[in-house]
Protein backbone atom coordinates (compact mmCIF):
# COMPACT_ATOMS: atom_id res chain seq x y z
CA UNK A 1 0.00 0.00 0.00
CA UNK A 2 1.35 3.45 -1.15
CA UNK A 3 1.34 5.97 1.73
CA UNK A 4 -0.38 9.49 0.97
CA UNK A 5 -1.04 11.25 3.55
CA UNK A 6 0.34 14.98 3.46
CA UNK A 7 2.51 17.07 5.26
CA UNK A 8 -0.07 19.41 7.47
CA UNK A 9 1.12 22.26 8.85
CA UNK A 10 1.05 22.98 12.23
CA UNK A 11 -2.31 24.73 12.15
CA UNK A 12 -3.80 21.66 10.22
CA UNK A 13 -2.43 19.25 13.00
CA UNK A 14 -3.85 21.27 15.62
CA UNK A 15 -7.32 21.12 13.94
CA UNK A 16 -7.28 17.76 13.26
CA UNK A 17 -6.22 16.92 17.32
CA UNK A 18 -9.11 18.84 18.31
CA UNK A 19 -11.23 17.67 15.98
CA UNK A 20 -10.33 14.06 17.47
CA UNK A 21 -11.52 15.21 20.53
CA UNK A 22 -8.76 16.52 22.53
CA UNK A 23 -9.26 19.47 24.57
CA UNK A 24 -6.85 22.21 23.95
CA UNK A 25 -6.27 26.07 23.22
CA UNK A 26 -5.15 26.04 19.33
CA UNK A 27 -2.55 28.65 19.87
CA UNK A 28 -1.00 26.75 22.63
CA UNK A 29 -1.23 23.29 20.96
CA UNK A 30 0.41 25.05 17.80
CA UNK A 31 3.55 25.85 19.94
CA UNK A 32 3.42 22.91 21.56
CA UNK A 33 3.38 20.85 18.07
CA UNK A 34 6.31 23.28 17.25
CA UNK A 35 8.20 22.55 20.10
CA UNK A 36 7.63 18.57 19.58
CA UNK A 37 6.20 17.58 16.41
CA UNK A 38 2.75 15.39 15.95
CA UNK A 39 4.22 12.36 15.47
CA UNK A 40 5.93 12.41 18.98
CA UNK A 41 3.03 13.94 20.79
CA UNK A 42 0.59 10.96 19.01
CA UNK A 43 2.53 8.71 20.77
CA UNK A 44 1.77 9.98 24.07
CA UNK A 45 -1.33 10.55 22.72
CA UNK A 46 -1.81 6.81 22.26
CA UNK A 47 -3.20 5.65 25.11
CA UNK A 48 -6.14 7.94 24.79
CA UNK A 49 -7.87 6.76 22.07
CA UNK A 50 -11.35 5.38 22.11
CA UNK A 51 -11.33 1.59 20.81
CA UNK A 52 -12.37 2.35 17.29
CA UNK A 53 -9.14 4.50 17.32
CA UNK A 54 -10.60 7.61 15.34
CA UNK A 55 -11.00 9.68 18.25
CA UNK A 56 -10.16 10.25 21.87
CA UNK A 57 -11.19 9.32 25.18
CA UNK A 58 -13.65 12.05 26.71
CA UNK A 59 -11.59 14.34 28.71
CA UNK A 60 -8.45 13.99 27.09
CA UNK A 61 -6.65 17.08 27.58
CA UNK A 62 -3.42 18.89 26.33
CA UNK A 63 -2.43 19.18 29.98
CA UNK A 64 -2.88 15.09 30.55
CA UNK A 65 -0.62 14.64 27.48
CA UNK A 66 2.09 16.76 28.01
CA UNK A 67 2.15 15.94 31.85
CA UNK A 68 3.16 12.25 30.75
CA UNK A 69 5.88 14.04 28.09
CA UNK A 70 7.48 15.67 31.22
CA UNK A 71 6.92 12.65 33.29
CA UNK A 72 9.01 10.66 30.44
CA UNK A 73 11.26 12.91 29.90
CA UNK A 74 12.69 13.33 33.45
CA UNK A 75 12.52 9.68 34.02
CA UNK A 76 15.10 9.38 31.28
CA UNK A 77 17.26 11.50 33.10
CA UNK A 78 17.34 9.24 35.61
CA UNK A 79 17.95 6.53 34.02
CA UNK A 80 20.99 7.64 32.07
CA UNK A 81 22.16 8.42 35.31
CA UNK A 82 21.70 4.86 36.39
CA UNK A 83 23.77 3.65 33.24
CA UNK A 84 26.23 5.99 33.41
CA UNK A 85 27.46 4.70 36.75
CA UNK A 86 26.75 1.11 35.39
CA UNK A 87 28.69 1.68 32.01
CA UNK A 88 31.56 3.22 33.81
CA UNK A 89 31.88 0.51 36.53
CA UNK A 90 31.42 -2.25 33.82
CA UNK A 91 34.28 -0.60 31.89
CA UNK A 92 36.56 -0.17 35.02
CA UNK A 93 36.08 -3.60 35.89
CA UNK A 94 36.86 -5.01 32.21
CA UNK A 95 39.93 -3.05 31.64
CA UNK A 96 41.04 -3.96 35.42
CA UNK A 97 40.45 -7.46 34.91
CA UNK A 98 41.68 -8.24 31.39
CA UNK A 99 44.92 -6.09 32.48
CA UNK A 100 45.76 -8.42 35.30
CA UNK A 101 44.97 -11.41 33.09
CA UNK A 102 46.36 -10.98 30.29
CA UNK A 103 48.64 -7.60 29.86
CA UNK A 104 47.72 -3.99 29.04
CA UNK A 105 48.39 -4.49 25.37
CA UNK A 106 47.16 -7.89 24.85
CA UNK A 107 43.57 -6.57 23.73
CA UNK A 108 44.87 -7.20 19.94
CA UNK A 109 45.41 -10.88 20.62
CA UNK A 110 42.29 -13.00 19.25
CA UNK A 111 43.66 -15.59 22.04
CA UNK A 112 42.38 -13.46 24.74
CA UNK A 113 39.00 -13.19 23.42
CA UNK A 114 38.05 -16.80 22.88
CA UNK A 115 34.03 -16.01 22.68
CA UNK A 116 34.61 -13.67 19.41
CA UNK A 117 34.22 -15.34 16.32
CA UNK A 118 37.39 -14.03 13.93
CA UNK A 119 35.23 -12.08 11.91
CA UNK A 120 33.49 -10.77 14.80
CA UNK A 121 37.06 -9.64 16.56
CA UNK A 122 38.27 -8.25 13.47
CA UNK A 123 35.90 -5.80 13.36
CA UNK A 124 35.77 -4.87 16.98
CA UNK A 125 39.77 -3.95 16.48
CA UNK A 126 39.14 -2.25 13.40
CA UNK A 127 36.38 0.02 15.44
CA UNK A 128 38.49 0.53 18.52
CA UNK A 129 40.92 2.19 15.83
CA UNK A 130 38.63 4.13 14.36
CA UNK A 131 37.63 5.66 17.74
CA UNK A 132 41.35 6.16 18.48
CA UNK A 133 41.90 8.04 15.67
CA UNK A 134 38.29 10.09 15.93
CA UNK A 135 39.98 10.93 19.56
CA UNK A 136 43.23 12.10 18.44
CA UNK A 137 41.48 14.02 15.75
CA UNK A 138 39.89 16.26 18.88
CA UNK A 139 42.95 16.09 20.47
CA UNK A 140 41.63 14.25 23.44
CA UNK A 141 44.77 15.20 26.30
CA UNK A 142 45.68 11.68 27.61
CA UNK A 143 45.48 9.94 24.06
CA UNK A 144 47.92 12.38 22.72
CA UNK A 145 50.25 12.54 25.93
CA UNK A 146 50.51 9.12 25.33
CA UNK A 147 51.91 8.92 21.66
CA UNK A 148 53.94 11.94 22.14
CA UNK A 149 55.36 10.12 25.14
CA UNK A 150 55.28 6.58 23.96
CA UNK A 151 54.72 6.32 20.54
CA UNK A 152 58.26 5.81 19.25
CA UNK A 153 57.50 2.22 21.26
CA UNK A 154 53.28 1.80 20.97
CA UNK A 155 50.74 2.01 18.10
CA UNK A 156 47.78 1.83 20.49
CA UNK A 157 47.20 2.79 24.11
CA UNK A 158 46.87 0.42 26.87
CA UNK A 159 43.64 -0.82 28.18
CA UNK A 160 42.98 1.65 30.69
CA UNK A 161 43.25 4.25 28.69
CA UNK A 162 41.35 2.66 25.88
CA UNK A 163 38.36 1.46 27.55
CA UNK A 164 37.83 5.63 27.97
CA UNK A 165 37.03 5.75 24.42
CA UNK A 166 34.70 2.57 23.72
CA UNK A 167 30.93 3.37 23.43
CA UNK A 168 28.68 1.00 24.76
CA UNK A 169 28.66 -1.44 22.41
CA UNK A 170 31.93 -1.84 22.00
CA UNK A 171 32.00 -2.55 25.87
CA UNK A 172 29.81 -5.18 25.34
CA UNK A 173 32.07 -7.21 22.56
CA UNK A 174 34.49 -6.71 25.20
CA UNK A 175 32.77 -8.13 27.86
CA UNK A 176 31.30 -11.37 25.30
CA UNK A 177 34.81 -11.99 24.25
CA UNK A 178 36.63 -11.94 27.54
CA UNK A 179 36.70 -15.64 28.94
CA UNK A 180 33.81 -16.62 31.78
CA UNK A 181 36.40 -16.35 34.38
CA UNK A 182 36.94 -12.75 33.69
CA UNK A 183 33.50 -12.39 33.18
CA UNK A 184 32.46 -14.15 36.62
CA UNK A 185 34.67 -11.72 38.63
CA UNK A 186 33.09 -8.60 37.35
CA UNK A 187 29.21 -9.73 37.53
CA UNK A 188 30.05 -11.51 41.18
CA UNK A 189 30.63 -8.06 42.20
CA UNK A 190 26.69 -6.91 41.37
CA UNK A 191 25.67 -10.37 42.49
CA UNK A 192 24.34 -11.88 39.71
CA UNK A 193 25.53 -14.65 37.19
CA UNK A 194 27.73 -13.78 34.29
CA UNK A 195 24.84 -14.54 31.65
CA UNK A 196 22.85 -12.35 33.12
CA UNK A 197 25.02 -9.68 33.91
CA UNK A 198 25.99 -9.87 30.24
CA UNK A 199 22.04 -9.80 29.20
CA UNK A 200 21.37 -6.41 31.65
CA UNK A 201 24.26 -4.68 29.89
CA UNK A 202 23.00 -5.79 26.12
CA UNK A 203 19.71 -4.29 28.01
CA UNK A 204 21.24 -1.07 28.98
CA UNK A 205 22.54 -0.74 25.78
CA UNK A 206 19.18 -0.48 24.26
CA UNK A 207 17.69 1.54 26.77
CA UNK A 208 20.45 3.74 26.44
CA UNK A 209 20.38 4.70 22.90
CA UNK A 210 16.55 5.44 23.31
CA UNK A 211 16.98 7.50 25.80
CA UNK A 212 19.89 9.38 24.00
CA UNK A 213 17.77 9.88 21.17
CA UNK A 214 14.71 11.09 23.16
CA UNK A 215 12.50 8.51 22.31
CA UNK A 216 9.01 7.46 24.70
CA UNK A 217 10.12 5.23 27.28
CA UNK A 218 7.84 5.10 30.02
CA UNK A 219 5.37 2.60 28.43
CA UNK A 220 7.47 1.14 25.75
CA UNK A 221 8.09 -2.57 25.44
CA UNK A 222 11.28 -4.28 25.13
CA UNK A 223 12.39 -6.29 21.86
CA UNK A 224 14.43 -8.55 23.73
CA UNK A 225 13.22 -9.48 27.04
CA UNK A 226 15.72 -9.08 30.46
CA UNK A 227 17.56 -12.46 31.87
CA UNK A 228 16.32 -13.11 34.79
CA UNK A 229 18.68 -15.34 37.36
CA UNK A 230 17.56 -18.52 38.57
CA UNK A 231 14.24 -18.28 40.47
CA UNK A 232 15.77 -20.76 43.28
CA UNK A 233 18.91 -19.10 43.78
CA UNK A 234 17.32 -15.95 43.29
CA UNK A 235 13.71 -16.44 44.56
CA UNK A 236 13.32 -12.43 45.31
CA UNK A 237 13.33 -11.97 41.32
CA UNK A 238 10.81 -14.35 40.70
CA UNK A 239 8.00 -13.94 43.58
CA UNK A 240 6.53 -11.65 42.58
CA UNK A 241 7.77 -11.78 39.21
CA UNK A 242 7.79 -8.61 37.66
CA UNK A 243 7.40 -8.73 33.48
CA UNK A 244 10.29 -9.01 32.04
CA UNK A 245 9.48 -6.99 28.83
CA UNK A 246 8.61 -3.78 29.89
CA UNK A 247 10.35 -0.52 31.28
CA UNK A 248 9.69 -1.47 35.33
CA UNK A 249 12.19 -4.56 35.88
CA UNK A 250 14.64 -1.97 34.10
CA UNK A 251 14.59 0.20 37.04
CA UNK A 252 14.55 -2.50 39.12
CA UNK A 253 17.98 -4.07 37.89
CA UNK A 254 18.97 -0.82 38.02
CA UNK A 255 18.64 0.26 41.50
CA UNK A 256 20.28 -3.14 42.51
CA UNK A 257 23.02 -2.83 40.79
CA UNK A 258 23.20 0.92 41.94
CA UNK A 259 23.34 -0.75 45.23
CA UNK A 260 25.97 -3.02 44.46
CA UNK A 261 28.49 -0.42 43.10
CA UNK A 262 27.59 2.66 45.09
CA UNK A 263 25.50 1.84 48.29
CA UNK A 264 25.50 5.41 49.29
CA UNK A 265 23.47 6.37 45.89
CA UNK A 266 20.29 8.86 46.31
CA UNK A 267 19.05 7.04 42.87
CA UNK A 268 15.94 5.31 44.64
CA UNK A 269 14.89 8.16 46.23
CA UNK A 270 15.14 10.37 43.47
CA UNK A 271 13.02 7.97 41.09
CA UNK A 272 10.48 7.83 44.77
CA UNK A 273 9.78 11.53 44.42
CA UNK A 274 9.92 11.36 40.54
CA UNK A 275 7.17 9.10 40.72
CA UNK A 276 5.44 10.87 43.34
CA UNK A 277 5.56 14.47 41.38
CA UNK A 278 3.57 12.32 38.56
CA UNK A 279 0.48 10.25 40.76
CA UNK A 280 -1.44 10.29 37.99
CA UNK A 281 0.75 7.89 35.43
CA UNK A 282 -0.19 4.48 35.11
CA UNK A 283 2.07 2.74 36.30
CA UNK A 284 0.63 -0.85 35.27
CA UNK A 285 2.08 0.22 31.23
CA UNK A 286 5.60 0.07 32.69
CA UNK A 287 4.98 -3.74 33.78
CA UNK A 288 4.15 -2.11 37.75
CA UNK A 289 1.91 -3.13 40.03
CA UNK A 290 0.03 -0.71 42.36
CA UNK A 291 2.39 -1.72 45.10
CA UNK A 292 5.64 -1.38 43.04
CA UNK A 293 7.18 0.06 46.09
CA UNK A 294 6.67 -2.66 48.25
CA UNK A 295 8.34 -5.38 46.01
CA UNK A 296 11.23 -7.11 48.03
CA UNK A 297 13.96 -6.10 45.18
CA UNK A 298 12.76 -2.24 45.92
CA UNK A 299 12.67 -2.45 49.28
CA UNK A 300 15.61 -4.66 50.37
Amino acid sequence: MRYTKPALTFEQQADLLIGRGLLADKEQLVRRLEATSYFRLSGYLYPFRTPAGDSYQNGTSLEQVWRRCLFDQRLRTLVLDAIEAIEVFARTQLAYQFAHEHGPFNYHDPKCFPNLAPDGFLKWQRKLDDQVDRSLQAKEEFLVHFFDRYGDEHTRPPIWCLIELMDFGSTLTFYRGVDYRIKQRIAWKVGVPDMVFGSWLLTLNTVRNRCAHHLRLWNWTLGNPVKLPNPRKYPDWHHPQLPNNQLGIVLVLCRHMLNQISPSNQWTARMNQHFADFPEIPFQQMGLPADWQNHPLWKS
